[in-house]
Parts: C-alpha cells; sequence; structure tokens
C-alpha cells in the first residue's frame, strides 16, 4: 500500500491543529467580539479576492428583517429546521477587495463611525485593508452596490476622504433617488431618512469624482454591473472573471443565507420595492444556479462566500470551505 501511514496521519493532523491555534492576523479580541477570523483572501484567475470583515454582531432576527410580511412563529420554525436559534443570528458585513493586477477596486465601504453597526463594533474596514496589506489611498476604484449607510459608511472619516486617489461608482438610478428629498421626507429613525443623511454627508461631496453607470457597463476590465434593483431603486450586483473563473458580487440580494434562500418571495424588511425584491431575488438565485456561480454575499457568514442550488421551487446556500483553495 503507498498511502500514508497512520503516524503520518497523526503527524499531519496535530500540525494542521498548531496551525489552525494559530493568531489569525485580524482576531475576535481586535474585531470588537466579531467573527475569530476578519480576512479571507483566494484567487480567481489572475486576480485577487479578499473578503473584510467590517461587522460581524449578534443581533434580534433574522424576523423581521427576512419575513417581515410573515408570522414570526414561521421563521422561527424555519430556523428550527436549520438549526439554528430562532431568534438570534450573526450577518457579516463584508466589503470585498478585487486585485486585477492592475487596479485595486473595493466594493462597498462598510460601517464607518455612522452606519447600521458604528465603531466600536463594526466601521472596521481601514483596519482590515491595511491587515491586508494594502493602504486605503492605494485603491483605485471604489464600487457601491447601493446607498444605504453600511456600504457607504466608510468613505469618508471625520470630514475626511478615507480614499483619496480612488474614483467612486454608483448606479445613476440609485444616486438620483438620494439626491432628491423623497428618502429625507421617511421617519427620521428609519434606514431610509438616516441613509439620505449620510448620502448627502459622504456620497455627495466627492461628486467630483463619482461616475454613474447603469447595469452593463465595465467597471474595469473583467468587471460588469448587473441589474438588481428592489433593495433600494438603482442597487447594483457585480459580475467578476478572470481567465474562466467567475464572481458574483450580489451585495443586498439577501439578508440570511438560509431564510433569504429558502423563502426568497418572503418581503425583506429593508426592501424599498418589496415585489421588485423578491424578483430579482428569484432571478439573481437562478442565475447564480444555473452557472455554478462562487457569490460573493454582503451579509451573509463570514467570509461570506457561497454556491446557490436549488432546492425544490427554492435554493440553497452552500457556504465555501476549502474549494477556492484548490
Amino acid at each position: 500500500m503507498n498511502g500514508p501511514t497512520r503516524r503520518q496521519l497523526t503527524t499531519a493532523g496535530l500540525a494542521a491543529a498548531a496551525v489552525a491555534r494559530t493568531p489569525s492576523p485580524a482576531t475576535a479580541a481586535d474585531a470588537g467580539g466579531c467573527s475569530a477570523v476578519a480576512l479571507h483572501r483566494f484567487r480567481l484567475g489572475r486576480f485577487t479576492v479578499t473578503m473584510l470583515l467590517d461587522a460581524s454582531p449578534l443581533i434580534e432576527g433574522p424576523w423581521p428583517i427576512v419575513g417581515e410580511d410573515r408570522p414570526r412563529t414561521e421563521m422561527a420554525a424555519l430556523m428550527r429546521e436549520n438549526r439554528l436559534p430562532p431568534d438570534r443570528f450573526r450577518p457579516g458585513f463584508t466589503p470585498v477587495l478585487v486585485e486585477t493586477g492592475r487596479q485595486r477596486v473595493l466594493f462597498d465601504t462598510g460601517n464607518g463611525a455612522v452606519g447600521f453597526v458604528p465603531r466600536p463594533a463594526g466601521g472596521r474596514l481601514r483596519e482590515r485593508l491595511m491587515q491586508a496589506g494594502c493602504m486605503p489611498d492605494s485603491i483605485d476604484v471604489v464600487v457601491l452596490t447601493h446607498c444605504h449607510t453600511d456600504h457607504i459608511g466608510g468613505l469618508m472619516d471625520a470630514g475626511t476622504r478615507v480614499f483619496p486617489n480612488a474614483r467612486i461608482v454608483v448606479g445613476a438610478a440609485e444616486h438620483a433617488f438620494w439626491s432628491t428629498d423623497a428618502p429625507l421626507a421617511a421617519p427620521p429613525e428609519s434606514n431610509e431618512h438616516k441613509s439620505a443623511l449620510v448620502f448627502r454627508s459622504h456620497l455627495l461631496p466627492l461628486g467630483g469624482r463619482t461616475e454613474l453607470i447603469a447595469a452593463g457597463a465595465e467597471i474595469v476590465p473583467g468587471v460588469t454591473a448587473l441589474a438588481a434593483g428592489g433593495h433600494t431603486p438603482g442597487h447594483l450586483a457585480f459580475h467578476v472573471e478572470s481567465e474562466g473563473r467567475r464572481l458574483l458580487i450580489w451585495g443586498d440580494c439577501a439578508h440570511h443565507e438560509v431564510a433569504s434562500l429558502a423563502r426568497p418571495d418572503w418581503h425583506a424588511l429593508f426592501d424599498m420595492d418589496k415585489e421588485e425584491g423578491a424578483a430579482t431575488r428569484r432571478r439573481i438565485y437562478d442565475m447564480a444556479a444555473s452557472e455554478d456561480l462562487v457569490v460573493a454575499g454582503y451579509h451573509t457568514s463570514f467570509p461570506s462566500l457561497g454556491y446557490v442550488v436549488r432546492a425544490g421551487a427554492a435554493y440553497r446556500w452552500i457556504p465555501v470551505t476549502y474549494q477556492l483553495d484548490l
């Protein structure tokens, strides 16, 4: 027999255990109590992709964040079926850095000091970038999936641009909506009103460096925008491809990797157009499943990477473990 001996297996197992115990560059202690690992890097053809955990709080939910139009008991039953707590979950808030070899492209900027999870529990993107060996002033392009606070809050810090050399890419329809007074008319405690204020303080001052795009636009070679409206009026997803390897960055097309996919028609609390949001989920999930895409889901559990497969009339999330290391 030419296979490994028991002693070799034991030695390998001990070595692996030692590696597993080695502290990560970003640990729970410096992440405000969030996930023990806050960086995840892999190759996508010639591109290097790094998932950057901005926040991972334990909060109430997933109802009504997912399933606001359904009885709370239905969500509790779904969570128990999947061996998850019925009333607590730990979403990720995970920007994505794509290094093409020519440009560094950052997708979304996290909470900053003003988002859904402000500092110290959130707003850790600058730290994560530096831990990944990437200074904020080396970012060439910042791409925004949409303009909620937890995606644009990291653009500015105390009135100073965090990414001074980057052009800012955002959907034209998205930018047009938040530029109006309509979102300011929402209740002051609402996500819509708060996002409108942060849009004015964090994104509008960057107008000279802002590029407005529509679905189908190429951001840099290998990165293309996709329509994904409903969560916000101009929400975009992005297709990333290098040497035949493909990644779908879908922003907020899911707020929970079990509930959103198992019940894509259930309304999402933060979707501004509930029916369009549900239609977008079905379309995006079906594309991800049909084309066997690895997905970066901003609010899925860190490292916020997975695959989508069909499960009857709905879908199921398969988290990435070691597939992308091969």
